[in-house]
């Protein structure tokens, strides 16, 4: 029986830990390790925090709609910013396309936001055209509302560093006795 373990051991040292694709070859976790987007990525998605903050504030409904739409266009860039490739030949570089069409060839997952989103551009444009009435209050706050939960999926997608609670200050952890 001795020997049966000895040359077990034999074979673990000769194959070494088990390599990592994102770690150092001693981590020998299974499961990847999660990286945040690129800073051009996380400064997108700051300028459409910053975005949907102003367009909850403004006056009128065309502006708040035309920010918070500006708003989810740069959150659907970090989106291309992170994942996005070029195209691979000169012919399909030289269409251009919204980033409403590309979005869902390089994040399936993204596709229904992306069609809500493209159906609201005409309004976008006639709301920063200054057409009246081009969009309702009622229609600003759905895409205000829309926008913001777009965001938060996009910067859980990307970013992927869950922040955990903090501990508030007043709260005593029990110690669970040992003996």
């Amino acid at each position: 029986m001795a020997s049966s373990n000895a040359a077990a051991a034999r074979r673990r040292r000769a194959t070494g830990p088990a390599p990592s694709l994102n770690g150092p070859a001693s981590d020998v976790h299974p499961v990847l390790r999660r990286t945040t987007a690129p800073p051009a990525a996380l400064d997108l998605l700051a300028q459409a925090r910053a975005g949907l903050d102003e367009a909850a504030v403004l006056e009128t409904p065309n502006e708040q709609y035309a920010t918070a739409h500006l708003a989810a266009l740069r959150t659907a860039a970090a989106v291309l910013a992170a994942r996005g490739r070029p195209e691979p030949t000169a012919r399909r570089r030289a269409k251009i396309r919204s980033a409403w069409e590309v979005l869902p060839e390089i994040a399936p997952e993204l596709a229904e936001w992306s069609a809500l989103f493209a159906a609201g551009a005409t309004r976008r444009a006639r709301a920063e055209a200054g057409i009246r009435g081009a969009a309702s209050s009622r229609d600003a706050d759905d895409l205000i509302r829309d926008v913001a939960m777009f965001l938060r999926l996009v910067e859980r997608m990307l970013v992927l560093q869950p922040v955990l609670p903090q501990p508030r200050p007043d709260e005593e952890r029990e110690v669970p006795d040992a003996g």
